[in-house]
Formats: C-alpha cells, structure tokens, sequence
C-alpha cells in the first residue's frame, strides 16, 4: 500500500472543537509507519505543517495552486517540506463603536505527500491565503496563482513551472529548468546554474521578461514580443535565413490552403544548445549575462 499523509486544517473549527484536534492526533499515530506528519500554529496566528518524504534520498516534486494569495518557495539543507499559510484580513469601512471585529484566521489548508510528491491547497477561495514553503533545495516544484500575490523562488534546483495569472513571478538563484509565465505582471529570472539537456520557455502579456544566465550558457532561442524591444549583453548570433514557414493544404477534401510564416526572431548563444523561448507582447524581453557590467 502506497504511503500518503493527508492533513485538513481548520482553525475555527478545531477551536469550537477540540475532539477535531485528538482525532488528527489518532490518525497520526495510526498511520506511524508513513511519513511524519506535524501540525502546529504560528505565534503570529498562521498555520503550519510539516512533512517527511516517503524517500528523502530522492528528489520530491511540490505543486501549490491558489486562487488568492501568494505563494513563497525557499530551499534549504534540510528533508522535510514545511508549509506555513496565514490568512489576510480585509480592512472594513464600517465603523461601529458599539461592537469588535473578530478576525478570521481560517486558511482551510491541506498538505497530502504520496511518493514524494507533496499537493498544497487550501479551502479559502475569496480570502486572500498567503503560503510560504520551505523545501530540500533539490525539489521540483508546480506553482500557480491566479489573483492578489507574487510567486516567489529562491535556492531551488530542480523543474520548475510556475504561472501566475495576476501578480508578478520571481526567481532568485534557481538552478535546473524553467518553464514561467506572467500573465499581468513582471517576470524576473537568475539562474546559478541551468540544466544543458533541458528546453525552457519565458512569457507574459503585460510585463517585462529579464532573466540572467551563466556566462557560459549554450542556447538556440526563439523572441517574440510584439510591442516591447528585446536586449541581450550575450554576444547573441541571429540566424539571417528565410523566415521559416508552415503550409497546410487541405483543398484536395475540400479544406483551405493556408500559409504562416513564423515572426520569432531565431539566435544562437554560445554556439547553440537547448531552446529557449521567449514570448511576450506588451514588454520589454532582457536576456542577461551573469557578471556583466550593468
């Protein structure tokens, strides 16, 4: 039987409740053979938990999803994945002498490990939940949000796909593969080290795109951007051929017969590697050289 930790936690209900809080404590012990589970708060009121992997001899994979909040993702020298939620209060217009506003604390959040895969949720879709993750630096991770917060990595190494519909993205010394995207906002890449076998790919709609390399970095890459410029202090070889094109001929069942022809700008870096793509439409697009003045 495969192991799985699954931990639902609810602040104000264990608090009207304190039965809740022995039964989480039972289902930990009787699921002692599987990874550790640890269930605790915060002094400033957020909810955090902590697991074991099932092997931390190997790498873990982390996917965390929100609809409001920001996400926080930081690798360290440790084996566990710790994961700390803490819930925004809105600020109320109302006033009223007469009577107390009582926060809500509640971040509804779940933590589930299964074979060194670790999902991060939580119940709270209207209420802004911010998660701040540690992670073993060698850890793949699957992040997204949608509104009212950044994603943000630093120290990982690993695949990384992060898409962030309403709020910028940010990765701070990252090492492995990246596939990023911000929708609305700004994204901001610099790599300590890059994967030579990996393709990645970099996109907004509304933001500037600026991500710095090694010095060393071998890359074929592939620019798009519609409305913005595109800087590069590598010494960035463009290919010169005929744009490439794509034709479908379809008028033999009765179809059309349609030609595109690809508006990417196509360079080397380094004599040519793994592609990278970089798209965007309403920024700029920076393609950085660690150790460049600047």
């Amino acid at each position: 039987m495969e192991r799985f930790v699954f931990l639902k936690i609810m602040n104000d209900q264990t608090q009207r409740f304190p039965s809740l809080v022995v039964a989480a404590a039972i289902l930990c012990v009787a699921f002692a053979a599987a990874p550790a589970c640890g269930q605790t708060q915060t002094p400033s009121g957020a909810d955090r938990v902590s697991v074991n992997l099932s092997d931390p001899a190997r790498p873990a994979l982390v996917k965390a999803s929100l609809v409001n909040g920001g996400i926080t993702v930081k690798g360290y020298d440790g084996k566990e994945v710790v994961v700390e939620a803490r819930a925004r209060n809105r600020e109320s217009a109302r006033s009223d002498s007469t009577m107390k506003r009582i926060p809500v604390s509640g971040t509804g959040l779940s933590v589930e490990e299964e074979n060194n895969e670790v999902r991060i949720s939580t119940d709270s879709f209207m209420r802004a939940v911010d998660l701040s993750i540690s992670v073993p630096i060698h850890t793949s991770l699957k992040l997204s949000a949608v509104n009212s917060g950044d994603i943000v990595v630093t120290g990982v190494d690993g695949e990384l796909d992060v898409n962030d519909v309403n709020g910028s993205v940010t990765l701070n010394n990252v090492s492995g593969s990246v596939v990023a995207h911000a929708l609305n906002g700004r994204l901001l890449a610099t790599f300590s080290r890059v994967n030579p076998q990996k393709a990645m790919a970099f996109s907004s709609l509304n933001g500037d795109i600026d991500v710095t390399f090694p010095a060393d970095l071998k890359a074929n890459l592939s620019l798009k951007s519609d409305r913005g410029e595109i800087f590069s202090d590598f010494d960035v070889q463009v290919q010169v051929s005929a744009p490439q094109q794509v034709v479908e001929d379809g008028r033999g069942h009765g179809g059309k017969y349609l030609v595109k022809i690809d508006k990417a700008v196509h360079a080397t870096i380094n004599g040519g590697g793994p592609e990278l793509q970089f798209t965007n439409f309403n920024g700029g697009i920076y393609i950085r050289k660690a150790g460049a003045a600047r």
